[in-house]
């Protein structure tokens, strides 16, 4: 017997490759970072796009835009509660976009907890290596982009009521 209609993805499947996303974008954010250290160790400065975008290496103790740099060990809390979280959530996941966005949000999370966890100047609080300055704003890294590009995926499926446990339909798929 015959259908047109292809096999639903389980729950578990997405999870694997909720994993799989959140693996490339930890060892893309900690390349690029090692990449950082050793081109821009010694203060230069590279442009990219003029002063708009330019590599610029600084260590981030804080959160965003620094703030909060005396509270480092509380960053690494946070992060490590993000990364249970979205282990936890991720195994619920059953439609390409959310995987794509936890696999996101994952992978940011968890790199900036090893940051955090590993680097200097101590354990749980260690400084974030950021390198991507924008313009006068603020300098980030790859695993920002990430959690930035899931949040907004976030925000995008939440406002079209998406939840964690729908089913994909063959419509989805086209």
């Amino acid at each position: 017997m015959s259908t047109d209609t292809p096999p639903a993805r389980t729950p578990r499947r997405y999870f694997w490759f909720v994993l799989v996303i959140a693996l490339v974008v930890i060892v893309i954010d900690q390349a690029s970072k090692w990449w950082a250290e050793m081109a821009l160790g010694d203060g230069e400065v590279i442009p990219v796009i003029g002063d708009l975008i330019r590599f610029q290496l600084v260590y981030n103790p804080g959160a965003a835009f620094s703030i909060g740099e005396g509270f480092t060990w509380i960053f690494t809390i946070l992060a490590a509660a993000a990364v249970v979280f979205i282990v936890w959530y991720a195994r619920r996941a059953s439609s390409i976009g959310l995987t794509l966005t936890l696999g996101l949000l994952l992978g940011g999370a968890a790199t900036h907890l090893g940051d955090r966890l590993f680097r200097d100047p101590a354990f749980a609080r260690g400084h974030v290596v950021d390198f991507i300055a924008y313009g006068n704003l603020f300098i980030g890294n790859i695993a920002d982009i990430a959690i930035f590009a899931g949040a907004v995926m976030l925000v995008v499926l939440t406002v079209r009521g998406a939840r964690a446990d729908e089913r994909a339909t063959p419509d989805d798929a086209a």
